[in-house]
């Protein structure tokens, strides 16, 4: 699924394609991925004849800022959002949304899975987005500090890895830079949350916001479906801790990357360098 470093790399890179363009036309071509209002009409009235003025991010999710309007996609686990010159440049097997520009152009919304989304709103509505709404403070926002989490933490016993995935404390980590924010601070995926010191949440905060700038820098990570908002894949999974690498040596120590499951969720951890 795709996470915060590479949601930003489409954010960034579709700024500088779609933005002062108004969208002409807007194809639903699979209705059950609208999200909201619940009808193609009701979507088309909303969205077409509008500028969009600029993309915003919150957590895993994308705010087109059409005036009074927003559109707001979550692209779920296989989503790819991208800007094509011409229809001819766009492979519309999973297509699921086509808008068209006033350039010509085409801001594209594919979706293998299906698991995606997308929500055109009035702004005052944002807040009726579950998701969207209930977000924790996310990396290099400066709000993810330890005063937030310690007394968080305090009261849980579960794995600090599960409470890292929960996005209603914090937004924007997934899968991968949890295990590799974990492998940075030094901190084993299964310790559970009120285990964690003061010293140890400093660093696991640090290690947090340091991944993440990282996956930003290198376009995020792609293994299969993710793409930036050129179609490009991103390269970060060349530079990569832990996580997919179990079986291989620890670029630190030289120890085995193991792995085993927390909360569900396969995870990649070094013995050695995490305590």
């Amino acid at each position: 699924m795709p996470e915060m470093p590479e949601v930003e790399t489409i954010r960034q890179d579709l700024s500088k394609r779609v933005c002062q363009k108004q969208i002409v036309s807007a194809e639903v071509r699979l209705a059950r991925q609208l999200r909201a209002p619940k009808t193609i009409a009701g979507f088309e009235s909303l969205v077409i004849g509008k500028t969009i003025y600029k993309i915003d991010r919150r957590g895993k999710y994308l705010l087109f800022d059409l005036g009074d309007v927003s559109i707001v996609i979550h692209l779920g686990m296989t989503g790819q959002l991208y800007y094509a010159q011409a229809i001819d440049d766009i492979d519309m097997t999973h297509v699921r949304f086509l808008f068209r520009l006033d350039s010509g152009e085409y801001l594209v919304f594919a979706d293998i899975r299906t698991f995606g989304g997308i929500y055109a709103v009035k702004k005052e509505r944002l807040k009726e987005i579950s998701g969207l709404a209930t977000l924790g403070p996310e990396p290099l926002s400066g709000e993810l500090t330890a005063t937030y989490l310690l007394p968080r933490l305090a009261k849980r016993k579960s794995p600090i890895k599960a409470f890292l995935l929960d996005q209603k404390q914090v937004g924007g980590l997934g899968n991968i830079y949890v295990d590799e924010a974990l492998f940075v601070a030094g901190v084993r995926p299964m310790r559970s949350c009120d285990s964690l010191t003061p010293k140890e949440v400093e660093k696991l905060i640090g290690g947090i916001d340091r991944v993440i700038a990282d996956g930003i820098r290198d376009g995020g990570t792609t293994f299969r479906d993710y793409r930036n908002g050129e179609g490009g894949k991103g390269e970060h999974q060349n530079h990569l801790f832990v996580y997919g690498r179990s079986g291989l040596p620890c670029t630190v120590c030289g120890n085995m990357i193991e792995k085993c499951t927390v909360g569900g969720r396969g995870t990649h951890y070094c013995a050695s360098c995490q305590k």
